[in-house]
């Protein structure tokens, strides 16, 4: 069973070592992964820490989350498992049908002439 939590709210200069060793005092750590834009390799403020069993999990959230860590009020949570990623899915966005309005009417064509123009 995997024991993940999410850190979030990380400074940009926080290092995947400097989370080791932080985390290292709630228990056992597994693994750290801080995530980064693959372009800049720019941190992207939030990472994922593995720790060894459930009491070294929830000793981590309750020791660390929104304490002050580098400057910043860390958010440290358990991980929520990645949604699937599909194509598009509801909600909002541009409808091409309606011009985004919600008015269903048809256009009239412009113009003096009586030939239609799309």
């Amino acid at each position: 069973m995997e024991y993940k939590l999410y850190v979030g709210n990380l400074a940009y200069s926080v290092s995947e070592a400097d989370l080791q060793t932080l985390f290292a005092q709630a228990g056992g750590v597994k693994s750290v992964a801080l995530i980064k834009d693959k372009f800049t390799n720019q941190s992207k403020g939030f990472a994922f820490v593995e720790m060894e069993n459930q009491q070294d999990m929830q000793n981590a959230i309750t020791m660390f989350n929104g304490k002050d860590f580098q400057d910043r009020a860390l958010s440290v949570s358990i991980a929520r498992p990645r949604e699937e990623r599909g194509g598009f899915s509801g909600g909002g966005g541009y409808n091409n049908n309606n011009r985004g309005g919600t008015n269903d009417r048809k256009r009239k064509p412009r113009g003096g002439n009586n030939k239609q123009r799309w």
